[in-house]
Order: structure tokens, then sequence, then C-alpha cells
């Protein structure tokens, strides 16, 4: 696995930057795009479903500049590790990379969620079978997420990632796979 890094963290004019631009294109016909933006009706959804538990999500978790308690605590339980149904706070900047690559994909199909928060004992597990798992994982922290689309390709969904600028977006082709998180912006795979 290679990794190419840049400096930098997420900054919150680069995810604000793909809201705005998906807001813009989701509303082609409205003027006065500007104003959309700046609060006349501007909200954040997250879609996911889980193989693993059969659950699904579909959640609006800000509106107008205020994250809803509610829609975050049911995204972190969501987002638990299956393997032994503990929950973790997930990081807000995780969940904006999620909603606003996905609206970049303009996709209503929901994200696959293969994993969300891992504890240690199961991060310990995968990194016996596979290499690609990190020893001090983002997944440890309720920081990242491996996704899947049916309807996108992992080039696809890696380059909407990307463009976001938030955080970390690894490309997994042969596993069907793209890795988000809210860490340093790199980007690694093939």
């Amino acid at each position: 696995m290679t990794e190419q890094s840049t400096t930098g963290r997420m900054t919150r004019r680069g995810v604000l930057g793909a809201f705005a631009a998906t807001a813009i294109v989701a509303t082609p016909t409205f003027s006065k795009a500007a104003g959309f933006l700046r609060g006349g009706g501007d909200i954040r959804r997250l879609r996911m479903t889980s193989p693993r538990t059969g659950e699904r999500i579909d959640t609006i978790y800000w509106i107008e500049g205020d994250y809803i308690k509610d829609a975050l605590k049911e995204i972190s339980l969501f987002m638990r590790d299956w393997r032994t149904n503990d929950v973790k706070d997930i990081d807000l900047r995780t969940i904006d990379i999620l909603a606003a690559s996905h609206n970049l994909l303009d996709v209503q199909e929901p994200y696959m969620l293969l994993s969300g928060y891992r504890t240690a004992k199961t991060n310990t597990m995968l990194r016996s079978r596979s290499r690609g798992v990190a020893k001090n994982s983002r997944h440890l922290k309720g920081e990242a997420a491996d996704l899947r689309l049916s309807s996108r390709s992992v080039n696809q969904m890696y380059r909407a990632a990307l463009a976001c600028r938030g955080g970390g977006v690894g490309k997994y082709s042969r596993s069907n796979f793209v890795h988000m998180d809210c860490g340093p912006v790199r980007s690694w795979g093939g």
C-alpha cells in the first residue's frame, strides 16, 4: 500500500465548499443560490445501510448551522462496532465528510457501511487477518468509515471524497470500498 501525503488538516472551508457545490448543483434553477446556502433551508443528511446488522439509517443531522443531538446519537449507534455492540461518538468532521462526498456523487442509494467505529479488540483481530489494517486506525477513535455503493465505482467514490479535502481517503479496489476519515488530508490505494 502506497501513501501520498499532503500537509494540512480538514478545513471547515473545504467541507463547506463541498456542501456548497452540491447545494448549487442540486438547485440549478434557484436564481439566488448564495441565499440558499446562507440559511434558506440548508440541511445535511446521512443515509447508510449495514449488511452486518441489517439496519438502515436516513437522518437529517444538521439544519442551518445546528447539529441535531438525537440524530448524532443515532448515527453513532448505527456506526458502532457490530461485533461487540460498543458505541463511540462519531467525530462530526467524519459525518460531514461522508455526507458531503455522498452529495457530490448525486445518488439516492445509501452508503453501505462496512466498518465504522472499532474497538481495540476488533482492530487487533482484523490486523491479524490483513496487512491493510492500521495499528492506530482512525476507526478506533470514531473518526473513520469504510463504505461502498453499488451504483458508483470505487474510483468515483474516491474522487468525490478527495474533492472534499477533509481528511484521509483510501481506495481499496480489490475489496470494493473506500475509506474516509477526518485525519490529515492524504490519500492512498489502488
